[in-house]
């Protein structure tokens, strides 16, 4: 294993600022920005490039977007399908970790995905541990059940989803072989208060309305911090596609396997084709769009 590279963590809405990063550049699991909620492929992921300029050493991402033809020429670039890659550590091989050569930041998105897949390249390519990859892919698309050891990261990362210090902590755990039983032990505290997220979640999810194949929750009015996750997944026990809405976004999901288009459903030009956020003040429109779907579905 090399030494250490500098972390910085990216979502597809909001990336660090290109002279932040040190060095050359490794992009992991951050899709192209879709033209929902403010941002936008030309107003934050094209800069961002651009900014990188020759030290983007390379960008891996398994989410689908209109743009990854501009880059099909371009090596740098490993693009992908959710449907053809579940999850993105899958793509981080010895091979393109050699063939990018040596890099001093990792950028990656901030979920279990995103880190194992930086914990996957700063180990030369190689697992964390036999079978990280297939965690990764039961979590990223909620098929499947993760080891016990993936389930807590994933819920401690759920539970405390803007602790910085937390994700570089798992991300030395995972690069150096998940065996530190002191830091487990951390993570274990952390995913303990997911339970009171869950709580609220489940409260909340009496609040459903099924409106054909579109389960429809409100959750501006809550009593605390909620699992979006798990309250997504109970609607959809109750109808194909569940919606959360709350004072600031629309969040929209179906089953993996559902065969589901949200992304082109909705008219947007990327992201994850069965989880979709948009600005809350297209919730009429949303709805509207879905039942449509759904009739035509």
């Amino acid at each position: 294993m090399g030494g250490f590279p500098h972390l910085a963590y990216g979502t597809p809405r909001k990336l660090p600022k290109p002279d932040s990063l040190p060095g050359r550049v490794v992009v992991l699991d951050v899709a192209f920005a879709a033209n929902a909620g403010g941002a936008s492929y030309e107003k934050t992921t094209l800069p961002f490039i651009q900014g990188l300029g020759p030290r983007l050493a390379m960008w891996i991402d398994h989410h689908d977007h209109d743009r990854h033809l501009d880059y099909a020429h371009d090596e740098r670039f490993v693009l992908s399908t959710k449907a053809e890659h579940g999850a993105c550590p899958e793509m981080v091989t010895p091979e393109r970790v050699a063939a990018a050569g040596p890099v001093d930041t990792i950028c990656c998105h901030v979920d279990f995905d995103g880190l194992c897949s930086a914990a996957k390249w700063i180990r030369s390519g190689v697992e964390p541990y036999e079978g990280a990859d297939d965690d990764a892919r039961a979590i990223d698309t909620r098929l499947g059940e993760p080891s016990e050891r993936a389930r807590v990261l994933d819920r401690a990362l759920r539970a405390r989803p803007r602790d910085e210090a937390l994700r570089g902590l798992m991300v030395r755990y995972l690069a150096n072989g998940a065996q530190e039983a002191a830091m487990y032990r951390e993570f274990q505290n952390a995913a303990d208060a997911l339970e009171a997220m869950e709580r609220e979640a489940r409260r909340l999810a009496v609040r459903y309305e099924v409106r054909g194949g579109l389960a429809i929750c409100d959750a501006t009015r809550r009593d605390g911090p909620y699992d979006k996750t798990e309250l997504l997944l109970i609607g959809q026990r109750l109808a194909p596609i569940s919606l959360v809405h709350d004072e600031t976004t629309v969040t929209v999901a179906a089953r993996f396997d559902s065969g589901i288009d949200l992304v082109s459903a909705l008219g947007l030009s990327g992201g994850m084709p069965t989880r979709v956020s948009v600005a809350a003040k297209r919730l009429d429109e949303v709805i509207g769009i879905l039942a449509r779907f759904e009739v035509a579905g």
